[in-house]
């Protein structure tokens, strides 16, 4: 496993993180779940990813559960606040001092932890004030509950603000964590440079675009038995904007480019996205313990140069590069 530092900071992440997103709480029993989470420690992976609102919850707990026992200064543990949890009250959303005071509280009991080593804001929140948003994270990190502060899917004006803001409170904002693939690539044109300026690292979500470049899904054909295609649960509905038939064709051809390289093409796809040197960290999930110690064989590749423009070309019209998809990411009302 090879480690990279987080933003301008002295944090070190393994580049191979496990995230829980849909999988823990909701899509894999428990028991799997922890199978999966013991395996990526067997795989070297110290740094784990989860939020306060996947499964409610519930998956925060699954994650505490399957770490307990383990050093707690050998691990990275990340989480995030924002979207709707508990009794999805008024209060229980949003980047207010109420709910971020509530939140990180709520999330250390669940992962049996007294910090956490990243506290993200998993959206951005445009019904709050970010002067009172900051000052809670800034309140956090001095209550030693957090040790450094992230964000997730913010624009680049957005980021600009932020950091100037922490760096007036005294506290680092040193990540961002966007969706990024060889399929989506809208932080490239402004998010990345702005990051680069700001001294933030990318910590990047979906690195695999849900599954669909591991190459399983074929055009014409039907999604197969047990995939996040055909998860009544959640995850079909994220995958189904990939599964047309001019994506999936495209994707077809990137298996003789992963296949000069020795590697599967969920392997190729996880190396390019940590191939960008803004990226930290590529996040990785499973429903399945075999699955983590394939996608750790993706630590320390080196694509080159030549096999990039190849894969430019294979995947020209069928990527998603517009900056302005970044600012529809985050709701501009609360979601109750």
């Amino acid at each position: 496993m090879h480690f990279r530092y987080l933003g301008r900071s002295g944090l070190k992440i393994s580049e191979i993180t496990y995230g829980n997103w849909i999988t823990h709480g909701s899509q894999v029993e428990n028991d799997q779940a922890i199978a999966c989470v013991r395996a990526a420690l067997d795989a070297g992976i110290t740094t784990f990813d989860t939020a306060d609102a996947y499964a409610n919850g519930a998956a925060e707990t699954v994650l505490g559960e399957a770490l307990a026992g383990q050093r707690r200064a050998s691990l990275e543990i990340f989480t995030k606040v924002y979207f709707p949890t508990g009794p999805m009250g008024p209060n229980d959303t949003g980047l207010s001092r109420k709910h971020i005071r509530e939140s990180i509280d709520g999330s250390l009991t669940r992962l049996r932890t007294d910090y956490v080593d990243l506290y993200q804001a998993h959206r951005y929140d445009y019904e709050t004030p970010l002067e009172e948003t900051m000052q809670a994270f800034a309140d956090v990190v001095r209550a030693g509950k957090a040790l450094y502060i992230g964000v997730s899917e913010w624009t680049a004006d957005q980021l600009r603000a932020g950091h100037a803001l922490a760096t007036d409170l005294g506290f680092q904002l040193i990540s961002n964590q966007p969706q990024y693939s060889m399929l989506y690539r809208v932080i490239e044109d402004e998010v990345v440079p702005t990051s680069r300026e700001l001294g933030m690292s990318q910590i990047v979500w979906s690195p695999v675009a849900q599954g669909v470049l591991t190459g399983k899904y074929l055009p014409g054909q039907q999604p197969p038995a047990g995939s996040r295609a055909t998860d009544t649960n959640g995850g079909a509905q994220f995958i189904k904007r990939l599964l047309s038939d001019e994506v999936l064709t495209a994707v077809q051809g990137l298996r003789p480019i992963a296949d000069e390289l020795g590697l599967t093409s969920a392997q190729l796809a996880i190396a390019w996205v940590l191939a960008n040197d803004n990226v930290a960290a590529a996040l990785v999930g499973a429903s399945r313990p075999e699955q983590v110690t394939d996608n750790v064989k993706a630590s320390g590749v080196t694509i080159p140069p030549e096999l990039l423009a190849r894969i430019d070309t294979v995947l020209a019209g069928v990527v998603t590069d517009d900056p302005a998809q970044t600012a529809q990411s985050s709701p501009t009302a609360r979601l109750v």
